[in-house]
């Protein structure tokens, strides 16, 4: 293709529903190994612990060493299956925290609150706060692209090309009794909404999305990680492109620098606008089998900002 999807170029709701359910997932616990497909909509919680320390396995260096670990939960759609092997493999490597991933495709944030019953896709036991209640995480990191096409059943056939008032109003609400249901499982946890990035169909929805997400943060004293701005051109924060111009790591990494040429890589398939894995998207969501510059992107913006949250309480005590 090598060119923006247009509105006219995709059949609409249609196609980009279709996309949403058919996640290609996400490579494994870090970026330069791939992983064994498993699929998300069968509870397949991902637990991942950082390598015991050498010398520090008993005894008060142990205790000392295990209270500086992060733990962090991660919880989202199809586009956080994607991630959830990569971003706990960043988070291990980089902050040796204590990582679970309990992401489920097509899902939205109404799927995550207890109290959605049989209409959620998210079973109880992996709701926010039925985890939040069993692992005491310091984060949760919450990403959704804001299924707007009406297949969650838990939003009640509220979709946002016929019902926008509606739909934001709904998202809002749904952001604030997430926060609250988390705040109220466990003291002292932190919420990270992860801004999206760029929508070729609706710009505007997903720059509102994560106005939404701003908004909650700003309210509640959470965090915010702009993994959108690393898929977006550095002039256009809100305009899709298939493609970006290499990083310095990517060209030192020849697999993330697909168009070495032009020093130029791929962001998203020729055939899937929405998601970063750039293996084909398959029937049943499963982690993603090839390097992907996207997912990286994507997962190092998150992985930053909960260092850069460490280490400013560090600083702090």
């Amino acid at each position: 293709m090598g060119r923006p999807w247009s509105v006219g170029v995709l059949t609409g709701w249609v196609l980009a529903g279709s996309l949403l359910l058919t996640a290609c997932g996400d490579p494994s616990s870090g970026p330069e190994t791939a992983s064994t497909p498993s699929s998300p909509r069968t509870a397949s919680t991902t637990h991942q612990r950082p390598a015991a320390t050498p010398g520090a396995s008993t005894g008060a260096r142990a205790e000392e060493a295990a209270a500086e670990r992060p733990t962090v939960l991660y919880l989202g759609d199809s586009l956080a299956v994607e991630n959830q092997k990569v971003l706990g493999g960043l988070l291990r490597d980089e902050e040796k925290a204590r990582y679970t991933g309990a992401p489920y495709s097509g899902t939205t944030l109404c799927d995550y609150l207890e109290g959605s019953g049989e209409k959620s896709l998210v079973p109880p036991k992996d709701k926010a706060a039925a985890l939040v209640r069993r692992l005491r995480p310091d984060f949760v990191v919450l990403q959704f692209w804001g299924n707007a096409w009406g297949y969650t059943p838990c939003m009640d056939g509220i979709t946002y090309d016929k019902e926008r008032d509606r739909y934001f109003a709904r998202y809002s609400a749904d952001a604030g009794r997430l926060t609250d249901q988390i705040a109220h499982a466990a003291s002292g946890t932190r919420i990270v909404w992860v801004l999206q990035g760029p929508d070729p169909i609706t710009p505007d929805r997903v720059r509102r999305v994560n106005a939404v997400y701003e908004r909650q943060a700003r309210a509640s004293g959470d965090l915010l990680a702009d993994a959108g701005k690393a898929v977006s051109a550095a002039s256009a924060r809100y305009t899709w492109t298939q493609y970006l111009p290499c990083t310095a790591y990517e060209r030192a990494h020849g697999p993330y620098c697909t168009r070495p040429g032009s020093r130029r890589t791929a962001l998203h398939r020729d055939d899937d606008y929405l998601h970063f894995c750039l293996a084909p998207t398959t029937s049943t969501p499963s982690p993603c089998p090839v390097r992907s510059p996207g997912i990286l992107r994507i997962s190092r913006v998150i992985s930053q900002t909960i260092g850069a949250a460490v280490a400013s309480a560090s600083a702090a005590d």
